[in-house]
């Protein structure tokens, strides 16, 4: 990016909003000069909100969601299914899921997939809680509910061999029609996710 003559802060926050995922260097420099024409209050009000984010969000500390109270409420809602946990790469999976209203039981969210290039292993991810909690007899079935991607296929077969292993008779199933291959469970509409809810397999072992 071309620098802005006499603007350093305003180059710097465009600098900044160039980082975050989805936004590239016009869409950046948009923003930027969007936010220097609003009225000062509302300015000074994001940057109020941004800066107590890291202090008011947290993770819930049975399932991994983000969360202001921990437990979050999926986990502490004594109406949900205990029998059914629904695994998913990030929070926004889950909440995606939680708006076709086909589901109902607990989440698990890993924080990401696996991505050996990366240098994300097994050891960056939430699966030794995940293991954890399946030691409880409450659970039934668990929904490898991650992104129909190459690395959310790879996430889903090795979960499937390490639960297959624990011996426990758990049910392991997947998401079925109407998910397209590659894509994020976020961008889904609610009726999709609803149809692939209510029509997901058995995951059979290799």
């Amino acid at each position: 990016m071309k620098p802005l003559g006499n603007l350093p802060s305003l180059e710097a926050v465009i600098q900044e909003l160039g980082k975050l995922p989805g936004i590239g260097p016009k869409s950046a420099t948009g923003l930027g000069y969007h936010l220097v024409s609003l009225p000062p209050e509302r300015v000074k009000r994001l940057a109020e909100l941004l800066q107590v984010l890291p202090d008011r969000i947290g993770y819930c500390s049975a399932c991994g969601m983000l969360t202001e109270s921990d437990p979050c409420v999926f986990c502490r809602e004594p109406s949900r299914d205990r029998s059914l946990l629904c695994v998913v790469e990030e929070s926004l999976d889950a909440l995606s899921i939680e708006k076709s209203g086909a589901f109902n039981g607990l989440y698990h969210v890993l924080g990401g997939t696996l991505s050996p290039l990366d240098g994300v292993g097994p050891a960056e991810l939430r699966v030794k809680e995940l293991l954890e909690r399946l030691k409880s007899d409450e659970i039934k079935e668990v929904i490898l509910a991650t992104n129909p991607s190459v690395e959310g296929e790879a996430t889903a077969s090795y979960l499937r061999n390490l639960i297959a292993d624990l011996g426990s008779g758990i049910q392991l199933s997947r998401f079925a029609r109407g998910l397209p291959i590659g894509g994020d469970l976020v961008y889904t509409d609610e009726e999709t996710l609803a149809l692939a809810l209510q029509t997901r397999k058995p995951m059979e072992g290799e």
